[in-house]
């Protein structure tokens, strides 16, 4: 095996263990840039709903949106604790 394909060359280390951490990770990423998209459209809507004469739809979309925001919010404290476990700040347990 080549020196690197196991993280920084040295027995026993993986990409994940050794190498260096990207921060935000790349599933961090994913959840924010969601969350941010999330927050962009509920602006959008809640603009709409000020001078909407059919605000049901708009109010529809919105809780779905809450729902998917939460779904989101979940996944970025997952990628964040995961991200400390890599760095050895919390226990993988």
């Amino acid at each position: 095996m080549a020196r690197g394909e196991e993280g920084n060359g040295s027995p026993g280390c993986g990409p994940r263990t050794c190498g260096p951490v990207e921060v935000p990770t790349e599933n961090e990423k994913e959840a924010l840039d969601a969350l941010r998209s999330i927050k962009r459209r509920v602006r959008e809507i809640k603009r709409k709903l000020e001078t909407a004469k059919e605000k049901e739809p708009l109010e529809s979309e919105l809780e779905s949106l809450r729902k998917e925001w939460e779904v989101w919010q979940k996944r970025r404290e997952s990628a964040a604790r995961e991200r400390m476990v890599i760095l050895g700040h919390e226990d993988p347990g």
